[in-house]
């Protein structure tokens, strides 16, 4: 039973530990004759990686790819390609006095329980290091996705950090890359940067709301049923470490909607084209874009590894209070907006391939 793969045609299975010796992924399903090499990968890993500002965690990774198979003379082959992406700053000692301990909102009794072992280094495989090799994995999926449709793009953006809400009105896409929280509202991010330094300071972790949004995505992907669009992409948003909610659209807000309104009524453009005058469906009806913009949150919770002491218990049955040492993210969310970005790729094209191989053709923008 294998539970490390994801996809279905552009497949690709994850392998690697937090304090292993490497990490990364064999990406299986990419076309042949494809420009790629690591330089284009690493673009999307080093917008992951840590220690880039003070609010995230500060180890220290350059997160360098290498690419084992699957790319000669800098095409795709059409045969697997695997990655690997080293581990050089492990400190697995912080990690010797919870050996025994099950930290509270960790996997570490769920693993112990359901494999009687457990990698208690930085959370060995439940560990959010685990998501390099998806980043690395998804930059193969932009990859394909540009190459079908070149002026599709996949952006994401933390919209609640906390208790503290971006405000629409000045969302700026070009505001996302110039500040440490993917935040696309300049004037949240000093109230940002003063909320995490309180709450690293007194020891605590906050949660966050990410915000991906897939533009010039075509209509007419995804399937009835068992293989919606949305369903797969909130399946996809879930299987990231600390997700604990995934809204497509307006989401759960769309049941304060009036009907009137939450439809999404459509028009003729000038061109003879169906267009919406509003999106509260995100993008898919019935399990199939339809052309908007396809958008997706997801609720991160907060850091689980904290300095502040928890009550807990240990394998042998006691009671105990658990204060995890390390290098941790007072709020992991954050570096979770390339992680979504890769997820919602890699879904948009093994959809686009499975209506490739059943309809013949890709669709028409």
């Amino acid at each position: 039973m294998a539970d490390n793969s994801f996809g279905r045609i552009f497949r690709f299975t994850t392998f690697g530990e937090s304090h292993g010796v490497a990490l990364g992924c064999v990406v299986d399903g990419t076309p042949p004759r494809l420009p790629l090499d690591e330089t284009y990968i690493q673009g999307f890993l080093d917008r992951r990686k840590p220690g880039a500002s003070r609010f995230v965690s500060q180890r220290r990774e350059d997160d360098k790819v290498q690419i084992l198979s699957g790319v000669f003379e800098g095409e795709t082959t059409g045969t697997p390609i695997a990655l690997m992406i080293e581990n050089t700053d492990q400190r697995s000692k912080d990690y010797s006095n919870i050996a025994d301990q099950y930290r509270p909102g960790h996997a570490d009794f769920t693993y112990q329980q359901k494999y009687g072992i457990r990698d208690y280094r930085g959370g060995g495989r439940s560990s959010a290091r685990e998501t390099a090799a998806r980043v690395a994995a998804g930059a193969i999926a932009h990859k394909i996705l540009a190459h079908y449709y070149p002026d599709l793009t996949i952006r994401g953006a933390v919209v609640q950090i906390g208790t503290h809400k971006v405000n629409y009105d000045n969302w700026n896409w070009e505001a996302v890359a110039k500040n440490p929280f993917f935040c696309p509202d300049a004037d949240a991010v000093a109230v940002w940067e003063a909320y995490l330094d309180e709450t690293r300071k007194n020891g605590s972790s906050v949660g966050a709301v990410l915000e991906i949004v897939a533009e010039g995505v075509p209509a007419g992907l995804g399937a009835p049923i068992y293989n919606k669009l949305d369903a797969y992409l909130a399946a996809a948003m879930m299987s990231i470490n600390a997700v604990k909610g995934v809204e497509i659209g307006a989401g759960f807000a769309s049941t304060s909607i009036p009907g009137t309104e939450a439809g999404d009524a459509m028009r003729m453009d000038d061109g003879g084209k169906p267009i919406f005058t509003s999106n509260h469906a995100g993008g898919v009806l019935g399990g199939i874009s339809t052309g908007q913009p396809i958008v997706a949150r997801f609720a991160v919770k907060p850091t689980s590894s904290i300095l502040t002491p928890r009550p807990s218990v240990n394998r042998d049955g006691e009671d105990i209070e658990v204060s995890t040492k390390g290098r941790h993210d007072p709020c992991v969310g954050i570096r979770a907006v390339p992680i979504g970005e890769a997820m919602m790729a890699a879904v948009l094209v093994d959809l686009l391939m499975q209506h490739l191989a059943q309809c013949g053709a890709v669709p028409e923008l």
